[in-house]
């Protein structure tokens, strides 16, 4: 799969739109964050949802056979 990548000059920026100098420091100091990152940091999240699948699938198996177990 290829992704475009576009280039925005945080600088450029800065200096064309007038926003105060807090605001300009805090641009000019944030990190990019990569891919790489997010799956790292949602990964423990997927791994609770594949748990809850599984757990989900057990229970709504014990249902049906709790409730065909009603008409044996």
């Amino acid at each position: 799969m290829i992704m475009a990548t576009i280039t925005f000059d945080t600088h450029k920026f800065v200096r064309k739109e007038g926003l105060t100098e807090a605001m300009r420091a805090a641009i000019e100091e944030s990190e990019l964050v990569t891919k790489k990152d997010l799956q790292i940091e949602l990964a423990p999240i997927k791994a609770d949802l594949n748990l809850l699948k599984w757990m989900m699938g057990a229970l709504i198996a014990l249902a049906i056979a709790n409730f065909s177990k009603q008409f044996l």
